[in-house]
């Protein structure tokens, strides 16, 4: 079941109001997106989801194979890209290399017929309000990638666009560069009245950058809400490893959901019909023993099918009743001698699951 939330009434007349279908072979992208002005939207997925597909498609790019693409009212299905209100950040930025920052971004305005003069006085204000005013006369090799990034937001952000592209636009910084200049791609974007939409596969970059999430897989919109909306109540294997969640799906009864795949599980929620069950890796307790005179209702015999580091703990993997993922101290998995292919006890408390309708 797909999960939609609806956006302003007037987000039709003004903002995007999109059914994007293309067809390439054997892939078939539908996409619906509503959003209002002022709103950032991330286009989350993994590799091969469709979301690229959808930003060429929304820039002029791709061809719609049907569907429609009206932005404040004007239909762009048949307007070539040039003619566009429409600024597009690419992944790897595209600067022209011979060009300073500063002719970089006058090159939008001078397409739109300002004269050399004005073009260069409206970089100049772009690259300032960026920070970037000492670094005007340099070209794209001599700039750090946070510099490069900010320069190809102000050439995007010159043409006074009423739609912003943003194709992965912190893929290509190293990791401390990466906080910073999310930090201050968060405060640009607050500040855009137009439409933005922002795709990447980073889940951080989307709950910290956007709004309100659009999740695909395969082509299709597989859920849609708040960044924690979805963290709260994800709908797909995808999204709950994107959030780092164990996620099963079953039928309830009361406080009791029995698996479509596995055992049952006690919940603290009173329910009835088709549900998710949901519990972080850090709810589990493992045991290389079954518990003596355990009270736990949740109680199941697993094998350790794998181990990893995940940040400062442990990440196991298992098997068994119920596959899910457990996260542990490296002292803990160390004094519970774990190892691929060692049976352990899990334990789950009832207070530490969530249960939620279909």
């Amino acid at each position: 079941m797909t999960e939609t939330f609806d956006v302003h009434a007037d987000a039709v007349l003004d903002g995007l109001d999109a059914r994007l279908v293309v067809d390439r072979g054997a892939f078939r992208l539908d996409v619906a997106l509503a959003v209002a002005p002022g709103e950032v939207v991330a286009l989350l997925g993994p590799n091969g989801a469709g979301k690229t597909t959808a930003l060429r498609a929304l820039a002029g790019l791709t061809p719609l194979s049907g569907g429609h693409l009206r932005l404040d009212g004007t239909e762009l299905d048949r307007t070539p890209p040039e003619s566009r209100p429409v600024g597009v950040v690419f992944q790897d930025y595209l600067l022209f290399p011979h060009l300073t920052a500063l002719d970089n971004v006058a090159f939008g305005p001078r397409c739109q017929g300002a004269s050399k003069a004005e073009a260069r006085a409206q970089a100049a204000q772009w690259l300032g309000r960026l920070g970037l005013t000492d670094h005007a006369g340099a070209k794209p090799r001599k700039l750090s990638g946070g510099q490069a990034q900010r320069v190809a937001l102000a050439r995007a952000l010159a043409t006074s666009p009423r739609l912003l592209l943003l194709d992965e636009p912190l893929a290509a910084l190293d990791a401390r560069t990466r906080l910073e200049v999310r930090a201050q791609l968060r405060r640009h974007l607050a500040e855009f009245e137009a439409v933005a939409v922002l795709v990447t596969h980073d889940p951080l970059d989307a709950m910290v950058l956007a709004d309100r999430l659009v999740v695909v897989e395969h082509g299709q919109v597989v859920q849609e809400g708040t960044p924690s909306h979805i963290a709260r109540h994800p709908r797909t294997d995808y999204i709950a490893q994107l959030v780092g969640l164990n996620l099963y799906r079953g039928e309830a009864e009361g406080h009791t959901v029995r698996l479509d795949d596995g055992p049952c599980v006690t919940t603290t929620e009173d329910l009835s019909g088709p549900v998710f069950v949901a519990f972080p890796p850090s709810a589990v307790t493992l045991h290389r023993d079954r518990p003596a005179g355990s009270s736990a209702r949740n109680l199941w015999q697993c094998r350790v099918a794998g181990l990893e580091t995940h940040g400062d703990q442990i990440r196991a993997d298992l098997t068994g009743e119920l596959p899910l993922a457990a996260d542990l101290t490296t002292v803990a998995a160390a004094e519970l001698d774990l190892h691929p292919g060692a049976e352990v006890w899990a334990t789950v408390k009832a207070t530490q699951t969530h249960a939620y309708p279909v």
